[in-house]
């Protein structure tokens, strides 16, 4: 949320436009809360939710791995200090160029979930360990991340016995259980599957010795999620559970839940208006919108707190929206945003917890506004 040094910085600095501020105090406090919580798990951070070089230094000093989904994501990782033994090339479709150009830098664990992906890897990256991804239906997750990725459970089972013939080795198995997922039981039903896939690979004398837990870990918008000790205490009893004395390693991959809640947009009201002269409903328009960052609010998934400088007085609901010139630049209709009735035009309000996937997701120049600028403090 908007900590006091994000405060003071946009006081003093009084940056033009729409513009990201994160704090790395946050940063810091949310990795050592997964490290005090998961002590035994291995921190692989999504470098998509945002790979600020600030961010991801820091996140060197303090001993993080790193999950990346393209040949720029590991030269970042690389350029802020990461070890190629600290880097997983976790996109589980690539350009067999690229995974040469990995192997290069010297990458060696990599995600499936196809049989073609695992030959490619056997050519461009030989000798390496990979993991396969399996399908998960992410149920009760905000942005739910299946169907794109993964193979069916017994899909799983022919990718990695090709892998072992093709000389990789065959290393674990990875799940997404969806990203801001608010129901911590979601795990202990991933993990009852990759338990029985453990089994039937162990039975054709294949042993796995990695679970890759994946993300999920959520960030606090308007509701209130679960702690991360709750996570890991359910993710933890599913572990015994479902492999006993013989838990596997195991990997988490946060993003949003690492940075999520450390940065602030700051934005413009550029105008409000009604329908009609006898409208409820005021449309509020900001200077930042879907194609400026905002894009998790597609289908209203994500709802951002969003603090005014008029809190406190009567309210009403509002439709929220961008200010290009597409229809689809609407953030919430189909469910009204409460906000100040004295709310005027010129007004900067601060939305909050968008320390992730709002950089990234910014266009280029659509309509011509510039990207979201950001600032790391």
């Amino acid at each position: 949320m908007a900590t006091q040094r994000i405060l003071d910085f946009l006081a003093k600095a009084r940056p033009e436009g729409p513009c990201l501020v994160v704090d790395l105090d946050v940063v810091r406090r949310n990795y050592e809360t997964f490290t005090r919580t998961l002590p035994e798990t291995n921190i692989f951070y999504a470098v998509k939710a945002n790979p600020a070089p600030e961010i991801l230094r820091l996140l060197v000093e303090l001993g993080s791995s790193f999950d990346t989904a393209s040949v720029a994501e590991i030269q970042m990782a690389l350029d802020a200090g990461a070890t190629p033994d600290r880097i997983s090339y976790g996109n589980t479709i690539k350009k067999e160029r690229d995974i040469a150009r990995a192997f290069e830098f010297g990458v060696r664990l990599f995600a499936v979930d196809s049989v073609a992906e695992v030959e490619k890897i056997a050519r461009a990256a030989p000798g390496s360990r990979v993991f396969c991804r399996v399908l998960t239906d992410g149920a009760g997750a905000e942005w739910p991340l299946s169907r794109k990725f993964g193979c069916s459970r017994d899909m799983a089972v022919g990718v990695m016995e090709r892998a072992q013939a093709l000389g990789l080795e065959a290393f674990g198995l990875s799940f997404h259980v969806g990203s801001q997922q608010p129901d911590t039981s979601a795990w202990d039903r991933a993990l009852a599957d990759a338990s029985r896939t453990f089994k039937a690979l162990a039975r054709k004398k294949i042993r796995l010795s990695m679970v890759n837990l994946g993300g999920g870990f959520p960030t606090r918008y308007l509701k209130d999620v679960p702690s991360v000790d709750e996570y890991a205490q359910a993710i933890f009893g599913a572990l015994r559970r479902h492999f006993g004395n013989r838990i596997p390693e195991t990997i988490i991959e946060p993003g949003r839940a690492m940075v999520g809640d450390a940065g602030v947009i700051k934005t413009e009201v550029v105008l409000i208006s009604r329908k009609s002269e006898r409208d409820p409903v005021r449309w509020v328009y900001l200077d930042i919108g879907k194609f400026g960052g905002l894009a998790e609010t597609m289908d209203e998934a994500i709802r951002y707190p969003i603090r005014t400088p008029r809190d406190g007085g009567a309210v009403a609901p509002c439709v929220i929206a961008g200010p290009t010139c597409d229809s689809m630049d609407v953030l919430y209709e189909k469910v009204t945003y409460p906000l100040p009735i004295s709310l005027e035009i010129g007004d900067e309000l601060l939305i909050e917890a968008t320390g992730a996937y709002t950089t990234t997701y910014s266009s280029v120049a659509f309509n011509g506004f510039p990207p979201l600028q950001a600032y790391v403090i």
